[in-house]
């Protein structure tokens, strides 16, 4: 369906278009068809911001700040869309969903109304882009560019993120190590991240460890590790291109036991780059490379790694549940003549869970590629919260 709707008419369609559709009420989440007059109706194509007058300025207000709460038939409070932080978080596809579908899709309030039966999803997506032009801060990367978070490179996109790590060794002696990583966003570009490692460990016991010569043993200890403090800044971002690039800068403290195997005994820094790619059908592509500076190289050596990792994202019925498969590539060597190489490969898939799709399961295998002798294949799992999009318990 294609309306044309003359300039002088939007205002008497705000009145009808979003509160009195096809006679119910914005509130009751179903479908909707928009109430435009029969003269009104061509075959020519609206703008994104005819469409966004005619569908959505009753409640969203004109310039998208939302109007005014005593304006309005219900309690919620209505998001402003001029607002940077809250409008270029979210990938257009939610936006989509969300306006084709109803609030409801994404566990939001059924005050909004679905517009599947009124609007194509290509209409939807020029309403969405029109939506955009409120912030009017180019320096805010667009959410299509927060791609999914592997288990182990570091994204470029700046986020507000807790996630909890636990990783197993499948062979040798017997460990479970956990880490907390949160992060917080600040202003358009820039991110805060702690990293605070702990668990528990066995170790081969040695005579003068408490057992009798002779008598293997074993013991389990349990620590804190070295706990980190990074700042990320995305330098670079272009959706066009479906690009995005950062730079962090990471201090690692030794906050934890040498002698037990849970730090490396001195403050290391860890500078490192992040890159993120767009692909064809729903793919993507993280690399992040960097070094590891010890300030003490008698207790640890000077290292660069790479990490890349290729993958797609797949939504159950176009709006569901989302499946991202990954293949995770890491690369270290120590910065020393005749050091070995190390790689490993680690496949993994990560999973939305809620019906918000802010909180997300990864479920990985590290497999040693080399200096298989020395290195152990490790099971890992993340649980990750973006509880900038609510909380932990909300949107099941």
């Amino acid at each position: 369906m294609q309306l044309r709707i003359p300039r002088p008419a939007c205002s008497a369609l705000l009145m009808i278009a979003t509160g009195l559709v096809a006679g119910t009420s914005p509130a009751s989440g179903q479908n909707s068809q928009l109430a435009v007059p029969d003269e009104y109706r061509t075959d020519g194509e609206l703008t994104g911001q005819q469409l966004y007058e005619a569908a959505c300025a009753n409640c969203h207000g004109l310039d998208g700040a939302g109007t005014d709460q005593n304006l309005v038939a219900f309690e919620e409070v209505v998001p402003d869309f001029s607002d940077c932080s809250f409008a270029s978080r979210e990938p257009l596809g939610d936006w989509v969903w969300v306006t084709l579908e109803g609030g409801p899709v994404r566990a939001f309030s059924e005050m909004m109304p679905a517009f599947g039966d009124a609007l194509t999803e290509e209409e939807a997506t020029r309403i969405i882009e029109h939506i955009r032009t409120f912030c009017g801060n180019d320096a805010w990367p667009r959410g299509g560019l927060n791609l999914p978070r592997p288990m182990f490179t570091e994204k470029a996109y700046p986020e507000d993120e807790a996630v909890w790590t636990t990783g197993v060794p499948l062979e040798g002696e017997g460990a479970v190590m956990n880490e907390i990583v949160f992060e917080k966003r600040f202003w358009a570009r820039h991110q805060l991240e702690i990293v605070v490692p702990f668990g528990w460990q066995e170790r081969t016991a040695e005579a003068g460890d408490g057992i009798p010569d002779g008598q293997p043993g074993s013991e389990w200890n349990g620590g804190i590790g070295d706990v980190a403090l990074g700042w990320k800044t995305a330098v670079w971002h272009n959706f066009e291109s479906g690009s995005i690039l950062s730079l962090t800068g990471e201090f690692i403290f030794p906050t934890g036991s040498e002698s037990k195997g849970f730090g490396k005994g001195t403050t290391v820094f860890e500078p490192f780059l992040s890159f993120g790619q767009l692909l064809p059908a729903n793919g993507f592509f993280h690399f992040q490379g960097g070094f590891e500076l010890p300030f003490d190289t008698d207790k640890a050596e000077n290292e660069a790694f790479w990490r890349g990792v290729f993958g797609a994202s797949l939504a159950q019925g176009g709006f569901g549940r989302t499946w991202s498969p990954m293949l995770e590539i890491l690369g270290s060597r120590a910065l020393e003549s005749g050091a070995t190489t190390h790689w490993d490969l680690v496949p993994q898939f990560q999973v939305t869970l809620n019906t918000r799709q802010h909180v997300m399961l990864n479920v990985a295998v590290r497999f040693p590629i080399n200096d298989t002798a020395q290195r152990q294949t490790r099971l890992l799992v993340y649980l990750l919260w973006d509880w900038f999009d609510g909380g932990l318990f909300d949107g099941w």
